[in-house]
């Protein structure tokens, strides 16, 4: 089993800075993918970026050159560095862990963290 835990969200004005974190603990192998997802009000989850054991990252083509996604290995955290937020940013962030097998991969989420960007 995989505990996430994520930390940070809130009330940001537009064209500010927010910053998540997320830590993970457990049964981690160290073929994963840690990510970010997002869930907006009446619309489905969203990728958001993603980051592999080996530092590759993926981005929404939304969020490229705003967001920053970054990790440490060594604590099994990750985290999803947001600037010039907009409005339509606003959502719930859900903070992803995906272990790697050879025939099935298996997706553990945190709890949400609520971001919104309003003035």
């Amino acid at each position: 089993q995989v505990q996430v835990v994520e930390s940070g969200g809130g009330l940001v004005a537009p064209g500010g800075s927010l910053r998540l974190s997320c830590a993970a603990s457990g049964s981690i192998r160290s073929s994963n993918v840690m990510g970010w997802y997002r869930q907006a009000p009446g619309k489905q989850r969203e990728l958001v970026a993603t980051i592999t054991d080996d530092g590759t990252t993926n981005y929404a083509d939304s969020v490229k050159g705003r967001f920053t996604i970054s990790r440490d290995n060594a604590k099994n955290t990750v985290a999803l560095q947001m600037i010039s937020l907009k409005p339509e940013d606003t959502a719930v962030y859900y903070c992803n862990v995906r272990i790697i097998f050879i025939l099935e991969t298996l997706d553990y989420w945190g709890q949400g963290s609520l971001v919104i960007v309003s003035s």
